[in-house]
């Protein structure tokens, strides 16, 4: 073999051409931001995933940055403009635009990766092996990567619309009692790309060219729940107010209060572990105002049971998000302070800077709340209770942290008041929903106004209530024991899907610059052109 020859076989193969013109490829990446639309509540077509995924994919195959960032920001205002759509309903157009409009930026920016690795890998590795189990899993990664990013940064970041939460009624949920819900993002994106390649690659009609998607679609399809240890049960009392709680209903002095009172009513006389209230549904503070405090303690004397309240209580200059455990003797035990404050709705992120765009909008957030540090944690007699106030539910660390310390069960306060006759309190309850195989717990997810459940450790519903109405739930609610592989190895899995994806694509950005150099350095002997 001539040295001419060797220099021919070192050069990195070509990048592959992309297989739909950029003409065709925008459009196609609106329908599939429309299509992972209709995979999350209220539709909840939990099979449009795959179509969607699968379609985001192809139309990067083979772009190059500004072309890439072009489509991964018409996916994710397509997607983003209308699975947030609730945001408008009492801000108006300005916060609705402004969030889907970041987030779309972000997918966009985040894109670029996903092309880089369709053009990099198959080259670095062009065989079977690259193109059918790296090249997909490489894509994969990046895309649970583009999920972490934007469910942590600016601000703490939002992480909703994650690909795993829209498989929640899914025969394949259970797998996220596994992986978390990072891994089942993953694994749902992994099929996609597999799929992709098999029919790229031409394998159509060899059987071993689909076994690698079919080895995943086993294991989303088979993979049990993992098995948490019974440990008896909670009777719990939840009460759903209905009362005006949102931020622009007009309302008179401690009518939340009253409306949650005279709803929790009928319960007087049941024999219940505990009455649980939702969010804000304490319009006053108990901790330092003593007529709620005294309502707060004769209640639990007419109960015979505990309550767990919340309010927004005041420590110094510092307002909180709180969950409160009450007594008829008064606050028992630790207050668990909400984590993730909501950006532009529970605080306003550098104020000075943001204002002068909105000055209006932006004057109506008034009080500013801290984030809190406590542990997710209720000790109530004996039986460890997890904690997530509102938009907590969707930050992986506060369910986890609670499953850590003890939680045997959870319960969930939320106020969706100012998202009436919206997706949004659906959306959020899938997160409840996958929260409870997640951890192999139980979970009360309680509202102000719904929706409201107490649901099983498998994701199933044990009892509810309708939106926009009072009324009360009693449930016997399980107990459990035991982490799940989610909870103990969840983190872990976002750091090797995370950081491991962007070694992979670097390394194989090295590997490429490095043989391509080596070619330039090759000489060439004298005739070899001729």
């Amino acid at each position: 073999m001539s040295r001419s020859s060797v220099a021919v076989d070192a050069a990195p193969a070509a990048a592959p051409a992309p297989p739909l013109r950029l003409a065709f490829a925008a459009p196609l990446a609106v329908v599939a931001g429309l299509l992972l639309v209709t995979a999350f509540p209220a539709l909840a077509w939990w099979p449009m995933a795959f179509p969607a995924v699968a379609l985001a994919l192809v139309t990067l195959i083979g772009r190059r940055f500004w072309s890439a960032v072009l489509i991964g920001f018409l996916f994710g205002v397509a997607f983003f403009s209308v699975n947030l759509l609730f945001t408008a309903r009492y801000l108006g157009p300005i916060p609705w635009a402004a969030l889907f409009v970041l987030e779309a930026l972000l997918t966009a920016v985040l894109a670029a990766p996903i092309a880089l690795a369709y053009r990099w890998l198959p080259r670095v590795a062009p065989g079977r092996v690259g193109r059918l189990l790296l090249l997909p899993a490489l894509v994969a990664a990046l895309w649970t990567l583009r999920e972490q990013i934007v469910g942590s940064w600016p601000y703490g970041g939002f992480p909703w619309g994650r690909i795993g939460v829209s498989q929640v009624n899914s025969p394949f949920a259970e797998v996220a009692s596994w992986v978390g819900m990072s891994g089942l993002s993953f694994l749902v994106v992994l099929f996609c790309a597999m799929a992709i390649e098999f029919v790229r690659g031409g394998r159509m009609r060899r059987v071993a060219g689909a076994l690698p998607a079919a080895l995943v679609l086993v294991v989303l399809l088979a993979l049990p729940a993992f098995p948490t240890t019974d440990a008896g049960s909670i009777r719990v009392g939840a009460v759903q107010g209905n009362g005006p709680a949102g931020y622009f209903d007009q309302r008179s002095r401690n009518a939340v209060l009253n409306a949650q009172l005279a709803a929790s009513a009928p319960l007087f006389g049941q024999k219940m572990d505990v009455l649980l209230w939702p969010e804000g549904g304490v319009d006053s503070d108990p901790t330092s105002n003593p007529a709620t405090a005294a309502t707060l303690a004769e209640l639990s004397r007419r109960m015979d049971a505990p309550l767990l309240v919340s309010a927004v209580t005041e420590r110094g200059s510092e307002l909180f998000n709180s969950s409160l455990l009450w007594t008829a003797s008064g606050q028992e035990g630790s207050t668990y302070d909400k984590r993730h404050p909501v950006p532009f709705g529970e605080y306003v992120p550098d104020r000075a800077f943001w204002e002068p765009f909105a000055p209006d909008l932006i004057g109506l957030i008034g009080r500013e709340y801290t984030p809190g540090t406590a542990p997710p944690l209720i000790d109530l007699n004996g039986v460890g209770v997890g904690l997530a106030i509102c938009f907590d539910v969707i930050y992986d660390d506060v369910v986890w942290d609670g499953a850590n310390e003890g939680a045997e069960v959870y319960m969930f306060q939320t106020n969706n008041a100012d998202f009436r006759g919206t997706d949004e309190n659906l959306q959020q309850l899938a997160f409840a929903q996958m929260r409870a195989i997640e951890t192999g717990r139980a979970v009360v997810n309680l509202s102000t106004v719904g929706t409201s459940q107490v649901i099983a450790p498998d994701g199933s519903t044990l009892d509810s209530l309708p939106p926009d109405t009072a009324g009360h739930m009693l449930t016997d609610v399980p107990l459990r024991t035991g982490l799940t592989p989610a909870v103990v190895i969840g983190p872990a899995v976002k750091i090797v899907l995370g950081w491991g994806s962007l070694a992979g694509l670097i390394a194989a950005g090295l590997v490429l610059a490095i043989r391509s150099r080596a070619t330039k350095k090759t000489p060439t002997p004298e005739g070899a052109g001729v």
